[in-house]
């Protein structure tokens, strides 16, 4: 049996896979399941010898240059099909590289990782700077390119969307007249948002010069742009003092080099009755390597950190970690909505880069969908204050202030 018999025979367990070789070569595996599509693809010269080498970024520089055409489903039925039988609560292995390739991949891995200022920089303008027409087709109409809040998984994307920044601000505990600080403000929804439903004075910070543009032309559109600003600034050249901090889907460009000094920055710009909540993308296991294809093509820079490294990036900061939560499927609802979106929009997206690019960026949000769906990956909301007294002694706050901010009954606080 061939080395790529072998390597789909143990992938694919549970629903159908046809595989045409490039010799003509026609390979079924797996067995019928009412739960999953039958998927068949065809593999041009080269492609069965990529996949074999690093079966992520080969299946992805395959599907992109077009030597893997898929002739029934597409590629995120393929990457389900694939990743439903090796969940990451079961434990397999099957899809990991051999050994000595993923402590290469490793290393490589933590050099690159090291994200200085001017390389910050570069980083995000490689992603976020892309065109903006691009994520207007596939984002809600507040351009929020993070995690939404699904009350309903039936829920639209903007009502998932429009949650969880009540979701957030909620949890913000915010109170007429403070200042609050946006860490990776994005196109400055947030932000905005913030200003509108609790008068707060808001800065938003950014190393995006597109989403900069944006956002302040939101503000003036808005008739905020003196009560929420935006800055093109590195959080670590940031001085002053704010009573909130909020960060939402930044964090994993930090690098795990510069936690320590993210949560110092942190709790140096918090008052002393000061609260931050830090929106991340998280392993819902151990440390590990970012994968070859989202480190070259979508996140250079980028790292999705586990628990632990959080942890030990604000121990010893006198800071309270005062509430987390674990969103496990919200992210892959989300991406679900931006996937359908970006398939609906190819047209578009073709004549504004290529074809290769919309295959990438198809490649990219599948990816993303069954790493949350079958995947380790998870998303946390982090809550810190410097002071034990500074948020209430229980949770409810969190509820009825999401109740309030969603136009719904809630009984109202005293902030006496």
């Amino acid at each position: 049996m061939l080395l790529i018999d072998k390597f789909f025979t143990r992938a694919v367990r549970r629903g159908q896979l046809r595989v045409v070789y490039a010799d003509g070569r026609i390979g079924d595996y797996g067995a019928p399941d009412p739960d999953l599509a039958p998927v068949a693809m065809r593999l041009e010269k080269g492609a069965a010898a990529a996949i074999l080498r690093d079966p992520a970024l080969g299946a992805a520089e395959s599907f992109m240059d077009g030597r893997l055409v898929l002739e029934q489903g597409d590629i995120l039925a393929l990457l389900d099909l694939i990743t439903t039988n090796n969940r990451w609560e079961q434990n397999a292995s099957v899809l990991n590289p051999r050994p000595l390739r993923r402590l290469a991949g490793a290393i490589a891995h933590r050099i690159g990782r090291i994200n200085m200022a001017a390389r910050a920089k570069r980083n995000v303008a490689h992603h976020y700077d892309l065109s903006g027409e691009l994520y207007a087709l596939f984002l809600d109409s507040d351009l929020q390119y993070s995690c939404a809040y699904f009350t309903d998984p039936a829920n639209s994307l903007e009502q998932a969307q429009a949650d969880k920044k009540a979701h957030i601000a909620a949890k913000l505990d915010l109170r007429p007249g403070m200042r609050v600080l946006d860490i990776g403000c994005g196109w400055g929804g947030m932000a905005l948002y913030l200003h509108q439903k609790t008068g707060a004075e808001v800065l938003g910070i950014t190393l995006s010069e597109e989403q900069l543009k944006v956002a302040r032309r939101r503000a003036e559109a808005a008739g905020a742009a003196g009560q929420v600003r935006f800055e093109l600034i590195d959080y670590r050249h940031l001085t002053g003092q704010f009573d909130r901090i909020v960060s939402v889907g930044m964090f994993e460009h930090v690098g795990v080099h510069y936690f320590r000094t993210f949560f110092a920055k942190v709790r140096e710009l918090l008052t002393p009755e000061g609260v931050a909540l830090i929106h991340t993308i998280g392993r819902a296991g151990g440390p590990g390597v970012t994968d070859a294809f989202t480190q070259k093509y979508i996140f250079p820079g980028g790292y999705i950190p586990a628990l632990l490294e959080i942890a030990r990036g604000y121990e010893g900061q006198r800071m309270f970690m005062t509430d987390v939560e674990v969103l496990r499927l919200h992210y892959a609802l989300t991406l679900e909505h931006w996937y359908r979106r970006t398939v609906a929009a190819k047209d578009d997206i073709v004549a504004l880069y290529d074809e290769r690019f919309y295959r990438m960026w198809c490649f990219y949000l599948a990816g993303c969908i069954v790493s949350f769906r079958n995947g380790g990956l998870v998303n946390y909301q982090l809550q810190f204050s410097r002071a034990r007294d500074a948020l209430p002694l229980t949770r409810d706050y969190i509820g009825e202030a999401e109740a309030r901010l969603r136009g719904e009954t809630a009984p109202a606080r005293n902030f006496a």
